[in-house]
């Protein structure tokens, strides 16, 4: 195709369904918000669906099966409306697996000088754009994946720790561009005072109940959103959709 000013179209805001990604400690309702989307699927590679009513694959063991798992939704007649990888760090060291087995590795590590991850991160990419064909389809996608306390080396202040997605430095970088939203989950705590003393005042923690979303990034977290979404949301699937700007077309609510 010839490139000139006469081939420049104006571009517009995609109103397909959403890729998000949430992130966070365990227990605190990443798996329970997939459950409350609309019409979930999930690819679990983690027992964490206990107590939890939703639809699921068996549990996945290789990366094979990963595969075959998407494959079979991009193929099958269904009407699934979201598929929910739960979650991407127990899905990494199976990546990692079939890698190895693919290079005759004694580990992911074996090849030096960051060879095997490098060759990981290229089998994300191919997970990833399946994820992406599942979006074509119609379906919202939601990545699971626990938080990890890293110290961060900031190029324009003073390092300091946040919370980021536990995975390989490159593969979690692939997932957070792929993203659009990055979700850190977190039990709300509020700050009270109260007198110690002689020593004066002391702060304490004190939980309030309620389970929210951050989606803008933090110097404590790793977050993000391409859709003009308030700082922080309700732990909740029919607040995430409603947050949203634009809407997406489908997966408006269970």
């Amino acid at each position: 195709m010839a490139i000139s000013l006469a081939s420049i179209a104006k571009t517009t805001r995609a109103n397909t369904p959403p890729r998000v990604v949430i992130h966070g400690e365990h227990g605190v309702g990443k798996s329970t918000l997939g459950a409350s989307a609309y019409n979930p699927i999930f690819l679990p590679f983690e027992d964490g669906l206990s107590g939890i009513e939703t639809n699921a694959f068996p549990l996945l063991s290789s990366y094979a099966e990963a595969e075959a798992a998407v494959d079979s939704l991009l193929k099958e007649k269904h009407d699934f409306g979201t598929a929910v990888i739960d979650s991407a760090d127990w899905l990494e060291p199976l990546i990692w697996q079939h890698v190895c087995q693919k290079n005759s590795w004694a580990s992911i590590e074996a090849p030096g000088y960051g060879k095997g991850y490098i060759e990981a991160n290229t089998v994300w990419r191919q997970f990833l754009d399946k994820l992406d064909a599942l979006r074509t389809r119609g379906m919202a996608v939601i990545v699971i994946a626990h938080s990890e306390i890293k110290h961060f080396d900031s190029p324009d202040s003073e390092a300091y720790d946040r919370y980021q997605i536990k995975l390989q430095r490159g593969a979690a970088a692939l997932v957070q561009e792929w993203g659009d939203i990055i979700g850190f989950a977190q039990c709300e705590t509020a700050i009270k005072k109260e007198a110690a003393g002689f020593s004066g005042n002391r702060a304490r923690g004190v939980a309030t109940g309620r389970r929210i979303l951050h989606v803008t990034p933090k110097p404590a977290y790793v977050a993000k959103n391409r859709y003009g979404m308030p700082d922080t949301i309700p732990l909740d699937w029919s607040a995430l959709i409603g947050a949203m700007t634009p809407a997406p077309a489908a997966q408006a609510a269970a």
